[in-house]
């Protein structure tokens, strides 16, 4: 054997001698901990991410809420003749479908009806085709319209009122404009809410009847939804709050409810809610009641009366309120029609 073979490689300037070392390798307690990390916040994002998802279900279902199809129509349900009408929203920016049923005389009164969420101008529970027949039989023409979450035609989301009240308001002028000098409005849950709204903004209604009021604030909607799915207030109200207006195009500042429940409306409202009602809160339509001051306005409180249910429940009692209300409404009307003159 050669001795060279056994000689080390020369330690040459600038040459390194081979390392046997083995690679740096983390230990293993800090590359698990690592994945463990890794891990932990991959499934916190997913929670995150489908948290953020559900609620954003929720909103895009409250903006868009099912409405079934119309049933029937006046001539159907109650030999009412009535003309199909339809026009653009105040704002311009949805269309309004609807009925108008004339009065059997030459009536310059007119009474339109102002539906509650996730329903149509049919409204069933109400039921809205016997009060169109009551308003007929006291000569009032009737309007009866879709608001946009509700139309089969022209379907926009539900705002809280602020597209609605301009839809309501288009609604008005078109009675208006066809020849009515004396405007009721009716309204039911968040179509009286959407009354109130639009009563902020035209001095072209007479009277308003409102029936289990609903105004759209966040604690309300917040207690509606959770009576359908529970969830918890932290972090579900914020969420939704932030959500609601991706789908609606409307964020709670644009709803007016802290003016509604402040103001001291110039024309007389009749407001009609029930103890027992789990949608709408009772102290509300207390509150906005309380804060009228027209000799005519007045409240019925219907002990254990549920949501929108009054009229169903209480039909003569509920017709005799309401009519001795009209009636005053329009010798009032009359009064001032003859000072005029």
């Amino acid at each position: 054997m050669s001795s060279s073979a056994m000689t080390p490689y020369p330690l040459e300037a600038g040459y390194a001698a081979p390392s046997h070392a083995p690679p740096h390798t983390e230990p293993v307690f800090v590359s698990r901990s690592r994945r463990l990390w890794v891990a932990c916040a991959a499934a916190l994002a997913l929670v995150l991410f489908a948290a953020v998802a559900f609620h954003g279900f929720i909103a895009w279902r409250l903006a868009y809420p099912y409405v079934a199809p119309l049933q029937s129509n006046p001539l159907e349900a109650k030999s009412l003749a009535y003309e199909d009408i339809a026009f653009p929203s105040a704002s311009g920016a949805t269309m309004v479908d609807g009925w108008y049923i004339p009065a059997a005389d030459d009536s310059a009164r007119t009474v339109i009806f102002s539906h509650g969420y996730g329903a149509n101008r049919e409204e069933s529970w109400v039921p809205m085709y016997d009060l169109a027949e009551l308003m007929h039989g006291l000569d009032y023409n009737v309007v009866m319209f879709d608001y946009g979450y509700a139309s089969a035609s022209d379907k926009s989301p539900a705002t809280g009122g602020r597209e609605e009240s301009q839809q309501l308001l288009s609604a008005i002028r078109y009675a208006r404009s066809n020849g009515a000098d004396e405007v009721v409005i009716w309204g039911f849950s968040m179509g009286a809410g959407t009354a109130l709204q639009t009563a902020l903004q035209t001095d072209l209604i007479d009277a308003m009847i409102l029936d289990s009021t609903f105004l759209p604030d966040p604690e309300a909607l917040f207690h509606n939804v959770t009576q359908l799915v529970s969830l918890p207030r932290f972090p579900s109200l914020q969420l939704l709050q932030a959500l609601l207006p991706l789908w609606s195009g409307t964020g709670f500042g644009a709803i007016p409810y802290d003016r509604v429940l402040s103001t001291t409306y110039a024309i007389p409202i009749y407001m009609v809610h029930g103890t027992a009602d789990s949608k709408a809160p009772l102290n509300t339509a207390r509150l906005i009641a309380q804060t009228q001051t027209h000799p005519l306005s007045g409240e019925w409180v219907v002990e254990n009366g549920l949501h929108e249910m009054l009229f169903r429940v209480h039909p003569d009692e509920y017709i005799s309120r309401v009519s001795h209300f009209l009636d005053q409404v329009h010798a009032q009307r009359l009064l001032a029609l003859a000072a005029a003159s």
